[in-house]
């Protein structure tokens, strides 16, 4: 199947694209930064005018509102000189002109001063405050790393498939609640039949440091037998190779997961850490030690980390998993000894994959094609 880009990416290229060179004093990175903040300020605004749709009612209780409404100003002035200087530097404006437009509806819905109005309940709401976050964060420290000490460094920060891992990102969390609850669902309803109270009593008496090491533990070994499921039964490998399809690795490739492959890999995975009944501040903590970790591996980075790489799973060897061939090989996520353990591991020297993706290409560009992809004839391959 030849490889062609998204909808999403050729409408995004039909209206910001130019022949201008996009190098440092362009205005080419002021305006897709200032189109990037933009996007941003606009979601901030919202958040803070319908929080009661818009945000996480876990996380909503425990934010620093008055930091937040701060960060939201200094974004939407930012957003504008950015879009300002854009306009001043380039020759096609429609990147400035985008920027300051969005400052401009960030302002017009009520910017920093915000304040809530009253919404419908709801039994799910929407994580756009997740989202913007995270998104914020992880470009942040991400995107510059990629710059400064890049892997490949021709490849760009828009390089082919972007678009498509950026919507699967958005997705993710705009429905953090909704995945949430129905990844939590298999735990539960086990715990609620069946618990070994004196393991958990032992268990939760432990440091936080070693419950947080026993969680690594825990979590790596069942992750470890259920991605090599994903890679070895048929059935399932269609779903895994969602995530595989990438030709690209960087901060947003990870974020490229068939919605079935999240919910079976976190969901099993969290099932031996509830019945087991490590402390919630331990859980938290873990999940955040994931979360950065999840991006950090799949990073555009050159960073060579010798010895530890077969301590802990850094992107050299991550990105060896999802290189063409051999493609079965690295499953472990946070430990290789569990490859070395169990024969998986591929760590050849100090080289790196020569490329990524899977041979013959057979997966689509798109969010839609990919979520269909694993329900498709088999000669759609």
């Amino acid at each position: 199947m030849p490889r062609v880009p998204s909808r999403v990416e050729r409408g995004l290229a039909r209206l910001f694209g130019d022949d201008e060179p996009t190098t440092f004093g362009t205005g080419w990175m002021a305006g897709t930064g200032g189109v990037f903040l933009g996007m941003l300020a606009v979601a901030g605004t919202l958040a803070f005018r319908y929080p009661d749709l818009l945000t996480t009612a876990e996380f909503r209780v425990r934010y620093p509102a008055g930091v937040l409404r701060a960060l939201l100003e200094v974004t939407i002035g930012l957003t504008f000189l950015l879009g300002a200087t854009s306009m001043m530097l380039r020759r096609r404006k429609v990147l400035g002109l985008t920027a300051l437009t969005l400052s401009l509806a960030a302002l017009v819905a009520g910017g920093a001063d915000v304040r809530a109005a009253a919404t419908p309940d709801a039994p799910f709401t929407i994580g756009l405050d997740w989202f913007a976050l995270n998104v914020l964060l992880t470009a942040v420290v991400f995107v510059p790393l990629e710059r400064a000490f890049p892997l490949r460094p021709a490849q760009t920060t828009f390089r082919f498939g972007w678009a498509t891992d950026g919507v699967h990102f958005l997705v993710s969390h705009l429905a953090v609640q909704v995945l949430s609850f129905l990844t939590l669902l298999p735990a539960t309803a086990l715990a609620a039949v069946w618990q070994p109270a004196g393991l958990r009593a032992a268990i939760a008496s432990l440091p936080f440091l070693v419950q947080l090491a026993g969680i690594v533990l825990v979590a790596d070994l069942t992750q470890y037998w259920v991605h090599r499921a994903f890679h070895t039964v048929p059935a399932l490998w269609r779903v895994h190779a969602v995530h595989h399809s990438s030709t690209a690795m960087d901060w947003l490739a990870g974020s490229r997961l068939h919605v079935i492959d999240v919910l079976a890999t976190r969901g099993l995975v969290l099932v031996p850490i509830f019945l087991l009944g490590f402390e919630t501040r331990a859980l938290y903590a873990y999940l955040v030690l994931v979360a950065f970790h999840a991006v950090f591996v799949h990073a555009n980075v050159r960073f060579r980390f010798g010895w530890i790489d077969h301590v802990v799973t850094t992107p050299r060897g991550h990105h060896w998993h999802h290189a063409p061939a051999p493609v079965d090989k690295n499953f472990a996520v946070h430990l290789p000894v569990l490859d070395r353990l169990f024969g998986t591991q591929h760590l050849p020297g100090d080289d790196w994959p020569a490329a990524y993706g899977i041979e013959g290409d057979p997966v689509p560009e798109g969010y839609a094609p990919q979520l269909a992809y694993p329900f498709l004839p088999r000669d759609a391959d």
